[in-house]
C-alpha cells in the first residue's frame, strides 16, 4: 500500500463554474494527491446525483429532480442492454462525459502538467446514497426495487472504473472515494436497510476499483458496518465527530492492522467556523481527535503514519474565497503533520 502518511487530500466538491479554476486552486493546494472537482453551481448535472447518473436506463434530469421513469417501456428493455454490458464489464461504455463533469475533463487535459503527484484522488456517489437519493416516477427510492438496485450498483461501479481508468493516463496509482452521506441515517426510522444489503451494495461497486478505494461518510454512523467493507480508507468529519471512531475501538484496530488509512476530516466546510478557525486551533483538534483513539490503545505513530488530512466534506456550499482558505488549511495542517511523522 501506499506510504501516505498525513498527505492532504479532499473530497471533491468545489464552488466554482470555471473548471480550469478549480483545478488551478486544487493543483496548488494538493500537489501530492489532487482531486478533479466536481462543480455543482455549474450545473445540476454535476450534482452529486446526476453526475453519475448518465447511462442508468430510464434515467429523467427535469429541472433541478432526477428520477429514474421505471415504468416507460423503453426503460425495460434498456435495462436489459445494460446489464449486459455490465456483465460483460464494457467499462467503456459508461464515460462520465464533459456535460456531466467539466472539472474531471479539465484536470485530464492537464496531462503532464500536474507534477509528480504521489497518487490522484476520484470519487463516486456510493450506492446507498444514490439509491435514497434517486427515486422512481411514484417519488419511492431507487435502493427499494430490487432490479433497480442491483443495476445502480453495477452501473456506479462501470463508472468508477471509467473514471479509474482514465486517471491512470495521469497517474498510475489512484484513489477512489465512494461518497455516502445517507449514512448519517443508517439505523433511522427513515432508512430501511440490512447490514447486508449495504456491503453487498458496496461490495459491488469497490469491486470495480483497482487501486485504494476508500468509502467518505461527513455525517455520524455505525462505524463497524463501514470498517467492515473492503475499503483501504475510511474518511469521516473528524471536525465535528471526533470522538466517534473511538466508540469502535476492536473494529478500528483490525482496521488499522490491516493497513488501514484514517482521512480525518479536520477542517470545517460551513463558513463560520472556517473564518474562527487558523492553523493552530486545528492542529490541536486533530491531536485531541487522534487522543481518544491513542487513550483506547491505538498507537499515536501509527496513526499519524496510516493518515490523510482532508476538510470535513465537499466545498461546494462555500464562497471560493472561503473554499480556497480551507485547502490552504488543509495544506498547512498537512505539512504540520508530516513533520511529527518524520520527528517520531
Amino acid at each position: 500500500m501506499l506510504e501516505l502518511s498525513g498527505l492532504a487530500t479532499a473530497i471533491g466538491s468545489l464552488p466554482h463554474t470555471d473548471p480550469r479554476e478549480a483545478c488551478d486552486l486544487v493543483l496548488r493546494y494538493l500537489p501530492e494527491i489532487p482531486i478533479w472537482p466536481q462543480l455543482p453551481r455549474r450545473s445540476f448535472r454535476e450534482n452529486m446525483y446526476a453526475q453519475f447518473s448518465e447511462g442508468f436506463p430510464g434515467v429523467v434530469l427535469e429541472g433541478e429532480r432526477i428520477y429514474v421513469h421505471r415504468l416507460e417501456p423503453e426503460a425495460e428493455s434498456l435495462m436489459g442492454s445494460v446489464i449486459a454490458l455490465l456483465e460483460e464489464n464494457r467499462v467503456d461504455a459508461f464515460p462520465i462525459s464533459d456535460d456531466h463533469a467539466a472539472g474531471l475533463h479539465a484536470f485530464l487535459s492537464r496531462k503532464g502538467r500536474i507534477g509528480n503527484p504521489t497518487a490522484i484522488k476520484g470519487q463516486v456517489t456510493g450506492p446507498v446514497s444514490w439509491g435514497l437519493g434517486v427515486t422512481d416516477e411514484g417519488r419511492r427510492p431507487a435502493l427499494y426495487d430490487d432490479v433497480l438496485a442491483a443495476a445502480l450498483a453495477k452501473h456506479l461501479r462501470m463508472k468508477a472504473a471509467w473514471q479509474e481508468k482514465a486517471l491512470q493516463a495521469l497517474c498510475p496509482n489512484t484513489i477512489i472515494f465512494m461518497d455516502e452521506p445517507y449514512l448519517a441515517s443508517f439505523g433511522s426510522a427513515f432508512v430501511s436497510l440490512s447490514r447486508e444489503k449495504v456491503l453487498a451494495l458496496w461490495g459491488e461497486v469497490l469491486g470495480g476499483i483497482q487501486g485504494l478505494k476508500g468509502l467518505h461518510c461527513c455525517g455520524n454512523t455505525d462505524w463497524s458496518v463501514v470498517l467492515s467493507a473492503p475499503i483501504d480508507i475510511l474518511s469521516f468529519d473528524a471536525y465535528d465527530y471526533g470522538q466517534t471512531l473511538s466508540l469502535y475501538p476492536e473494529e478500528v484496530r483490525r482496521f488499522l492492522g490491516r493497513g488501514g488509512i484514517i482521512a480525518w476530516g479536520i477542517v470545517p466546510t460551513q463558513e463560520e467556523p472556517l473564518g474562527r478557525e487558523d492553523l493552530g486551533s486545528l492542529l490541536a483538534r486533530l491531536e485531541e481527535a487522534m487522543g481518544f483513539l491513542e487513550r483506547k490503545g491505538m498507537p499515536r505513530e501509527r496513526l499519524l503514519r496510516q493518515s490523510l488530512i482532508t476538510p470535513a466534506c465537499g466545498l461546494g456550499s462555500l464562497m471560493p474565497q472561503a473554499a480556497a482558505r480551507a485547502l490552504e488549511l488543509t495544506s498547512a495542517l498537512s505539512q504540520a503533520l508530516r513533520k511529527k511523522v518524520v520527528v517520531g
